[in-house]
């Protein structure tokens, strides 16, 4: 494994940092308090082929891999313009379609996913299926025209208001009787939605959704309606590198505003920054962040190279460690700043609620946890 970004790499970091940085530092939360979506930011990404680096060059993408597509999100976050809907669009649904999809529904979706002109959200949480996705309910039933109808609910689904259709996880019948596993693209004017009320400053909204007997062509199933886990999870391990990505960025978003106040703060003459009380808490966070990065690289290389199986337990780790520097980066960023840490004027404080989701999605760190305990370890399951 090269440690060594390519000079192509490298230029795309710093093409996607300026052009976040073209917006200002402020955009984006201001779009957030606003109830707007951030669509100019997203379209230009978009424009300048950033959304879909990721995706196959025959249908309008890069060519490039996840690794790219993290590298994206990360110089995104760090500017202080986190796209989290890049988690989903490109980076779940485009994947799936673009490695399980018919060549009609790589046609339909993954230019507009490329170039910022569909997005498609992602539904596999359940009230009662969390993050047991072999306990979800929802059902697609033959119809006598030849499709499926399709009931269930979802919930915490994101960006359903500005997505084109929603890729619902759900579940066909055997001709054993048991429920396998199968992908469905719905446009999002079938389903009813309902936002939840979140104490978040995020410019993605979540939803739950209703699936009532949604009538749906046979063209609607992604990979086919026997699709097994391993379908599912091409876009799960992506979900949680790019969740890590988003993560460092933040983390690395916070440590900078940071240090840029503790080199002008002065107390008694002297710039806060050089005391170690503050100096070393925040340094400890600047290295927490650079090894989660370095899990989150590995983990991208990994399945990069299409070794799912190694990439899985990698990205778990990675999403994990970039969750917990993150959420260290930003309580440590706010308490240097002080008092002035909690001001609208400064910028970290709503970064507290959000750094706090990453632990807990798109999986929890609990859940992180039996996985490694289970799969790296060997112990037996808690359940």
């Amino acid at each position: 494994m090269n440690f060594v970004e390519s000079t192509e790499q490298l230029e795309l970091r710093k093409a996607v940092a300026a052009m976040a940085q073209g917006f200002g530092k402020d955009y984006f939360r201001t779009e957030a308090r606003e109830g707007r979506s951030g669509r100019e930011i997203w379209l230009e990404a978009g424009r300048l082929g950033y959304l879909g680096v990721n995706l196959p060059e025959k249908f309008g993408g890069g060519g490039a891999g996840i690794y790219e597509l993290a590298l994206v999100l990360e110089e995104l976050a760090a500017s202080g313009c986190p796209l989290l809907m890049m988690v989903v669009s490109p980076a779940i649904c485009g994947t799936i379609i673009s490695r399980f999809g018919t060549e009609e529904q790589k046609e339909q979706w993954l230019p507009g996913i490329a170039d910022g002109s569909k997005i498609m959200a992602f539904a596999i949480t359940e009230p009662d299926a969390g993050s047991n996705a072999h306990q979800i309910t929802t059902t697609a039933h033959p119809a006598p025209d030849g499709g499926w109808l399709l009931s269930g609910r979802k919930v915490f689904i994101s960006g359903v208001d500005h997505a084109d259709a929603v890729m619902v996880v759900g579940r066909t019948s055997s001709a054993e009787g048991y429920l396998r596993p199968a992908l469905f693209i719905v446009p999002t004017a079938d389903i009813e939605y309902q936002p939840i009320a979140m104490e978040l400053v995020s410019t993605e909204k979540q939803f739950m959704v209703f699936l009532d007997e949604v009538a749906l062509p046979a063209s609607a199933i992604v990979g086919g309606a026997d699709a097994d886990l391993q379908q599912l999870f091409a876009g799960l391990n992506p979900e949680r590198i790019m969740a890590a990505a988003f993560s460092v960025g933040l983390g690395r978003y916070a440590l900078a505003r940071a240090a840029a106040y503790m080199k002008e703060r002065s107390v008694w003459g002297t710039p806060i920054g050089a005391h170690q009380g503050l100096a070393h808490p925040l340094a400890q966070a600047a290295i927490e962040i650079e090894l989660a990065k370095l899990m989150m690289q590995k983990a991208a290389c990994l399945y990069d190279s299409g070794d799912d199986r190694a990439a899985g337990e990698a990205a778990n780790m990675a999403k994990y460690a970039a969750a917990e520097a993150a959420v260290r980066a930003v309580d440590q960023a706010v308490h240097s700043l002080g008092g002035n840490g909690m001001t609208v004027e400064y910028g970290l404080a709503h970064l507290v609620n959000v750094a706090r989701v990453s632990r807990v999605a798109p999986v929890s760190r609990e859940m992180i946890l039996n996985f490694v305990a289970q799969q790296k370890l060997g112990l037996p399951k808690s359940y």
